[in-house]
């Protein structure tokens, strides 16, 4: 498949609709509605009288193949629209067992990274304390730094 290339106006629509974001907690289901509708146990008529309500609320957004939960979606189910970063310096002998440990825990994501730390870890800041009296268990964790986000700047 050849990458289009974009140029001129097209171009200068996207960079102004880059420019005019906000960064935005979403989470993107990659699911067709009559996948989702077979699973419940309900007909993809009722799927779409709840996926309106729940669109209609700003819960979700919904297109083709897709359903994202919104931040407003993500408040609702209990989960923080601001998330927590909690940075992780792993012993190098004790790696793969505090890796294992860590993708335990009730925790969103972990990202393996290049430099002073090792792992970031994306947590719901209602879960950081339980998260953080967890992590001082693993065998191999060196040094934990948190940070909690206040909001999204752009």
């Amino acid at each position: 498949m050849v990458k289009e290339i974009l140029s001129g106006r097209p171009l200068r629509i996207l960079h102004m609709l880059h420019n005019r974001s906000k960064a935005m907690t979403t989470l993107t289901i990659l699911t067709k509605q009559s996948e989702l509708a077979e699973e419940l146990g309900i007909t993809r008529q009722a799927l779409n009288v709840h996926l309106r309500r729940l669109r209609d609320g700003n819960y979700i957004r919904t297109g083709r193949g897709f359903i994202d939960i919104t931040e407003n979606g993500l408040k609702t189910l209990g989960l923080s629209a601001n998330p927590t970063f909690v940075f992780l310096k792993v012993s190098p002998h004790r790696r793969n067992e505090a890796y294992k440990a860590v993708c335990a825990l009730p925790i969103q994501r972990v990202f393996r990274v290049a430099g002073d730390m090792d792992l970031v870890i994306l947590v719901d800041s209602e879960k950081l304390d339980a998260v953080l009296r967890q992590i001082a268990l693993v065998d191999g964790i060196k040094d934990t730094r948190s940070y909690i986000t206040i909001e999204t700047v752009k």
